[in-house]
Protein backbone atom coordinates (compact mmCIF):
# COMPACT_ATOMS: atom_id res chain seq x y z
CA UNK A 1 0.00 0.00 0.00
CA UNK A 2 1.25 3.47 -0.83
CA UNK A 3 1.94 5.79 2.05
CA UNK A 4 0.10 9.11 1.80
CA UNK A 5 1.34 12.32 3.37
CA UNK A 6 -0.52 15.59 3.62
CA UNK A 7 2.10 18.26 3.10
CA UNK A 8 1.82 21.97 3.82
CA UNK A 9 4.77 23.42 1.95
CA UNK A 10 3.90 27.00 2.88
CA UNK A 11 0.85 28.68 4.33
CA UNK A 12 -0.75 28.78 0.90
CA UNK A 13 0.15 25.40 -0.52
CA UNK A 14 -1.39 22.01 -0.02
CA UNK A 15 -0.21 18.90 -1.80
CA UNK A 16 -1.14 15.30 -1.23
CA UNK A 17 1.77 13.21 -2.45
CA UNK A 18 2.18 9.46 -2.63
CA UNK A 19 5.44 7.54 -2.88
CA UNK A 20 4.59 6.72 -6.48
CA UNK A 21 4.52 10.28 -7.79
CA UNK A 22 5.83 12.18 -4.79
CA UNK A 23 8.63 13.97 -6.61
CA UNK A 24 6.62 15.30 -9.54
CA UNK A 25 3.82 16.63 -7.35
CA UNK A 26 6.11 17.97 -4.67
CA UNK A 27 8.45 19.75 -7.07
CA UNK A 28 5.54 21.26 -8.99
CA UNK A 29 3.91 22.48 -5.79
CA UNK A 30 7.16 24.06 -4.66
CA UNK A 31 7.59 25.89 -7.96
CA UNK A 32 3.99 27.10 -8.02
CA UNK A 33 4.08 28.21 -4.39
CA UNK A 34 7.16 30.31 -5.10
CA UNK A 35 5.57 32.05 -8.09
CA UNK A 36 5.76 35.84 -8.04
CA UNK A 37 4.96 36.39 -11.70
CA UNK A 38 1.96 38.66 -11.00
CA UNK A 39 3.50 40.71 -8.20
CA UNK A 40 3.14 43.92 -10.21
CA UNK A 41 -0.59 43.27 -10.77
CA UNK A 42 -1.66 43.18 -7.11
CA UNK A 43 -1.14 45.45 -4.12
CA UNK A 44 -0.39 42.64 -1.64
CA UNK A 45 2.24 39.93 -1.37
CA UNK A 46 1.56 36.98 -3.70
CA UNK A 47 0.39 33.87 -1.86
CA UNK A 48 -0.60 31.03 -4.21
CA UNK A 49 -3.43 28.89 -2.83
CA UNK A 50 -4.26 25.56 -4.43
CA UNK A 51 -4.74 21.91 -3.57
CA UNK A 52 -2.68 19.39 -5.51
CA UNK A 53 -3.65 15.77 -4.99
CA UNK A 54 -2.01 13.48 -7.58
CA UNK A 55 -4.51 10.73 -6.68
CA UNK A 56 -7.60 12.88 -7.12
CA UNK A 57 -10.35 11.71 -9.42
CA UNK A 58 -12.04 15.10 -9.28
CA UNK A 59 -10.43 18.41 -10.24
CA UNK A 60 -12.04 21.75 -9.47
CA UNK A 61 -11.07 24.46 -11.92
CA UNK A 62 -12.24 27.42 -9.92
CA UNK A 63 -12.01 31.19 -10.03
CA UNK A 64 -9.51 32.59 -7.54
CA UNK A 65 -8.99 32.39 -3.79
CA UNK A 66 -10.97 34.94 -1.83
CA UNK A 67 -9.75 36.92 1.14
CA UNK A 68 -10.39 34.14 3.68
CA UNK A 69 -8.59 31.55 1.58
CA UNK A 70 -5.73 34.02 1.10
CA UNK A 71 -5.45 34.55 4.85
CA UNK A 72 -5.77 30.89 5.86
CA UNK A 73 -3.92 29.34 2.93
CA UNK A 74 -6.72 26.77 2.53
CA UNK A 75 -8.72 26.63 -0.69
CA UNK A 76 -12.51 27.02 -0.35
CA UNK A 77 -12.22 27.76 3.35
CA UNK A 78 -15.35 29.93 3.53
CA UNK A 79 -19.14 29.90 3.20
CA UNK A 80 -18.89 29.39 -0.56
CA UNK A 81 -16.77 26.31 0.09
CA UNK A 82 -19.40 24.97 2.49
CA UNK A 83 -22.06 25.35 -0.19
CA UNK A 84 -19.82 23.76 -2.81
CA UNK A 85 -19.13 20.74 -0.60
CA UNK A 86 -22.86 20.44 0.02
CA UNK A 87 -23.50 20.34 -3.73
CA UNK A 88 -20.85 17.64 -4.07
CA UNK A 89 -22.07 15.64 -1.09
CA UNK A 90 -18.64 15.77 0.56
CA UNK A 91 -17.60 16.56 4.10
CA UNK A 92 -14.55 18.70 4.80
CA UNK A 93 -12.65 15.51 5.70
CA UNK A 94 -13.48 13.95 2.34
CA UNK A 95 -12.86 17.14 0.37
CA UNK A 96 -9.38 17.72 1.81
CA UNK A 97 -8.50 14.06 2.33
CA UNK A 98 -6.06 11.63 0.74
CA UNK A 99 -8.64 10.59 -1.85
CA UNK A 100 -10.11 14.06 -2.13
CA UNK A 101 -10.08 16.68 -4.83
CA UNK A 102 -7.53 18.89 -6.51
CA UNK A 103 -8.26 22.61 -6.60
CA UNK A 104 -6.70 24.42 -9.54
CA UNK A 105 -7.88 28.04 -9.65
CA UNK A 106 -7.76 30.26 -12.71
CA UNK A 107 -5.70 32.53 -10.48
CA UNK A 108 -3.66 30.97 -7.68
CA UNK A 109 -3.37 34.28 -5.83
CA UNK A 110 -6.10 36.48 -4.38
CA UNK A 111 -6.55 39.21 -7.00
CA UNK A 112 -7.80 41.85 -4.57
CA UNK A 113 -10.94 43.91 -4.95
CA UNK A 114 -12.56 45.86 -7.76
CA UNK A 115 -15.73 47.92 -7.41
CA UNK A 116 -16.50 46.40 -4.02
CA UNK A 117 -16.17 42.77 -5.11
CA UNK A 118 -13.36 40.31 -5.73
CA UNK A 119 -11.40 41.31 -8.82
CA UNK A 120 -11.24 38.94 -11.81
CA UNK A 121 -8.59 36.20 -11.77
CA UNK A 122 -5.09 37.27 -12.70
CA UNK A 123 -4.80 36.43 -16.40
CA UNK A 124 -1.19 35.12 -16.57
CA UNK A 125 -1.76 32.38 -14.00
CA UNK A 126 -3.82 29.69 -15.76
CA UNK A 127 -1.75 29.41 -18.97
CA UNK A 128 1.41 29.46 -16.90
CA UNK A 129 0.48 26.66 -14.46
CA UNK A 130 -2.54 24.61 -15.56
CA UNK A 131 -0.73 22.53 -18.20
CA UNK A 132 1.84 21.45 -15.61
CA UNK A 133 -0.81 20.51 -13.06
CA UNK A 134 -2.71 18.37 -15.55
CA UNK A 135 0.46 16.45 -16.28
CA UNK A 136 0.59 15.43 -12.61
CA UNK A 137 -3.11 14.64 -12.16
CA UNK A 138 -5.47 12.75 -14.45
CA UNK A 139 -8.97 13.38 -13.08
CA UNK A 140 -11.99 11.46 -14.23
CA UNK A 141 -14.19 14.50 -13.63
CA UNK A 142 -13.38 18.16 -14.18
CA UNK A 143 -15.69 20.67 -12.54
CA UNK A 144 -15.51 24.19 -13.94
CA UNK A 145 -16.72 26.73 -11.41
CA UNK A 146 -17.81 30.15 -12.62
CA UNK A 147 -17.66 32.03 -15.88
CA UNK A 148 -13.89 32.49 -16.01
CA UNK A 149 -13.12 28.77 -15.87
CA UNK A 150 -15.96 27.92 -18.25
CA UNK A 151 -14.95 30.50 -20.86
CA UNK A 152 -11.35 29.29 -20.73
CA UNK A 153 -12.05 25.58 -21.14
CA UNK A 154 -15.49 25.49 -22.79
CA UNK A 155 -15.54 28.71 -24.82
CA UNK A 156 -18.21 27.55 -27.26
CA UNK A 157 -20.86 28.33 -24.64
CA UNK A 158 -21.83 31.98 -24.91
CA UNK A 159 -23.15 32.19 -21.34
CA UNK A 160 -22.43 30.43 -18.08
CA UNK A 161 -26.09 29.46 -17.75
CA UNK A 162 -26.09 27.67 -21.10
CA UNK A 163 -22.98 25.73 -20.06
CA UNK A 164 -24.45 24.75 -16.69
CA UNK A 165 -27.73 23.74 -18.33
CA UNK A 166 -25.94 21.41 -20.77
CA UNK A 167 -24.79 19.13 -17.96
CA UNK A 168 -26.42 16.03 -19.43
CA UNK A 169 -24.26 16.38 -22.54
CA UNK A 170 -21.03 17.21 -20.71
CA UNK A 171 -21.22 14.55 -18.02
CA UNK A 172 -19.76 12.30 -16.82
CA UNK A 173 -16.32 13.79 -17.61
CA UNK A 174 -17.08 17.51 -17.34
CA UNK A 175 -19.58 19.69 -15.57
CA UNK A 176 -20.00 23.44 -15.14
CA UNK A 177 -21.24 25.03 -11.92
CA UNK A 178 -22.09 28.62 -11.05
CA UNK A 179 -19.94 30.10 -8.32
CA UNK A 180 -21.51 29.13 -4.98
CA UNK A 181 -21.25 32.68 -3.64
CA UNK A 182 -24.28 34.19 -1.97
CA UNK A 183 -24.10 36.89 -4.63
CA UNK A 184 -25.60 34.31 -6.99
CA UNK A 185 -28.69 33.54 -4.88
CA UNK A 186 -30.90 35.30 -7.42
CA UNK A 187 -29.55 32.98 -10.13
CA UNK A 188 -30.36 29.92 -8.01
CA UNK A 189 -33.88 31.25 -7.43
CA UNK A 190 -34.43 31.78 -11.17
CA UNK A 191 -33.00 28.36 -12.09
CA UNK A 192 -34.53 25.84 -9.66
CA UNK A 193 -33.57 22.94 -11.97
CA UNK A 194 -29.99 23.41 -10.81
CA UNK A 195 -30.59 22.20 -7.27
CA UNK A 196 -33.53 19.95 -8.18
CA UNK A 197 -31.83 18.04 -11.01
CA UNK A 198 -28.15 18.82 -11.49
CA UNK A 199 -27.03 18.74 -7.84
CA UNK A 200 -28.51 15.28 -7.09
CA UNK A 201 -26.82 13.94 -10.24
CA UNK A 202 -23.51 15.50 -9.23
CA UNK A 203 -23.73 13.95 -5.77
CA UNK A 204 -24.47 10.55 -7.27
CA UNK A 205 -21.58 10.90 -9.71
CA UNK A 206 -19.09 11.86 -7.01
CA UNK A 207 -20.39 9.15 -4.70
CA UNK A 208 -19.26 6.66 -7.33
CA UNK A 209 -15.64 7.75 -6.86
CA UNK A 210 -15.68 6.42 -3.28
CA UNK A 211 -13.85 9.44 -1.95
CA UNK A 212 -12.67 8.53 1.52
CA UNK A 213 -11.19 10.24 4.52
CA UNK A 214 -7.72 11.69 5.14
CA UNK A 215 -4.98 9.80 6.88
CA UNK A 216 -3.99 13.05 8.55
CA UNK A 217 -6.24 15.84 9.67
CA UNK A 218 -6.03 19.21 7.96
Amino acid sequence: MLSINFLHLTDGVQVLASDENHNDGLQLAKRASACRHCIDLISHEPKPVFLLNPKSKVALISQAPGRLAHESGIAWNDASGDRLRSWMGLSEAQFYGADGVSVIPMSFCFPGYKNGADAPPLKPCAPRWHPHFFKVINPELRIYIGRYAQSQYLPHYTTLTSAVADWRKLCPTDIVLPHPSGRNNRWFYKNPWFEDELVPYLQQLICGFNIGYPNNAV
